[in-house]
């Protein structure tokens, strides 16, 4: 790539990544002078630089507003609360690896004892895993309605107007036929709902709102078949700080309604969610 301008053979040499790093703020102060002086005689790349510089001004202006918005409680307690599980999963990963170990070195001494015990020890990690998985997708819905709950002008991409539209673009998306529950007699109406990614492929969140802007979101999407989540039917509970959720799984799918509400009124809401969703499936 040229330079549009002269680059002096001074100390001060005005390459294209000096004169950004002189932008940005990031030359020592001795450098910083010696490509300032060079610049005084360069008008042309003084010129360059004065555009770079307006350009910098412009866009540390444009949404300004949003950049000195501090991060949503919700959304810190979600992060932190993802951290310290990761933590726990590595944590978990380590004890595992230190007593995969332990059984290798005694494990031959075994043998003529039989098998059951690594049979035993297989069946305790399989049951973590399949909770670890269980777990990331209620906590996947979780982060979900924390980063979308707050939105005002964009907390869904298809709005409930358009609502027969959303059903069919997200049901190709996730390759099954989808239905938007009706919970007018809860009191929420249907926002709209938007596509998300997914460990299992794409996810779905479906978002509901009340008179006094409470928000609810139905995250739904395919299961790891090695989840206990997969195995059954049975209603779950999860509160990931002040997020909670009531998640089930159905025919491979898994559902999670998430919200800040008590846990009574969540799992009424759980309830009817399951019920006509059942219920449609099985016409």
């Amino acid at each position: 790539m040229t330079n549009d301008f002269p680059e002096p053979t001074t100390a001060g040499a005005l390459d294209e990544a000096t004169l950004h790093a002189l932008v940005d703020g990031k030359l020592a102060p001795q450098a910083r002078a010696a490509a300032e002086a060079a610049l005084a005689a360069t008008p042309q790349a003084a010129q360059t630089v004065r555009h770079w510089r307006v350009q910098r001004e412009a866009l540390a202006k444009l949404h300004h507003e949003v950049l000195d918005e501090p991060v949503p409680p919700a959304l810190r307690a979600t992060a932190e609360r993802l951290a310290g599980q990761r933590q726990s999963a590595n944590d978990w990963w380590w004890r595992g690896a230190m007593v995969a170990s332990v059984l290798v070195a005694f494990g031959v001494g075994w043998l003529g004892r039989g098998l059951w015990q690594p049979t035993q020890v297989g069946a305790a990690q399989s049951m973590q895993l399949a909770r670890m998985a269980d777990q990331r997708f209620v906590q996947q819905a979780s982060l979900a309605y924390a980063v979308y709950q707050p939105e005002k002008l964009h907390a869904v991409e298809v709005p409930a107007a358009q609502q027969d539209h959303l059903v069919q673009w997200l049901s190709k998306r996730l390759d099954r036929p989808l239905q938007v529950p009706d919970l007018s007699t809860q009191g929420y109406t249907l926002v709209g709902g938007r596509l998300l990614p997914g460990e299992e492929g794409a996810r779905a969140q479906f978002m509901f709102q009340d008179a006094a802007g409470g928000r609810i979101t139905l995250y739904l999407g395919a299961v790891a078949p090695q989840g206990a989540l997969a195995q059954d039917s049975a209603f779950r509970f999860e509160s990931d700080g002040p997020v909670s959720s009531f998640y089930w799984v159905d025919r491979g799918f898994g559902y999670a309604l998430s919200g800040h509400l008590p846990r009574p009124r969540l799992q009424a809401l759980a309830s009817d969610v399951y019920r006509q969703l059942e219920e449609r499936q099985t016409r």
